[in-house]
């Protein structure tokens, strides 16, 4: 899997909620479910993305792989459980 421009959108409304697209991605083209669960898309950071990159809560090669199947890939904020477990 090659490498890809990627953008990377923080929710402004979900605490740890990110959103990552190809940075070419017209976001009104993204379903609309998905836009009124997350809101408002503020831009994060812009980067570029490849399978062996280390990411902190997502395995990069499954982020460009639902790039590439469904055009983003959405980081949903950690449970209760995974807090911990990154504390301890």
């Amino acid at each position: 899997m090659t490498a890809r421009d990627v953008a990377v959108y923080r929710s402004k409304r979900v605490v740890d909620m990110y959103l990552y697209v190809d940075e070419t991605r017209d976001l009104m083209s993204l379903p609309e479910d998905l836009l009124k669960r997350f809101g408002r898309p503020v831009e994060a950071m812009r980067f570029k993305l490849a399978a062996n990159r280390s990411l902190a809560r997502a395995d990069a090669k499954l982020v460009l792989e639902a790039i590439a199947s469904q055009g983003f890939y959405l980081q949903l904020p950690p449970t209760l459980e995974d807090r911990s477990r990154d504390e301890s």
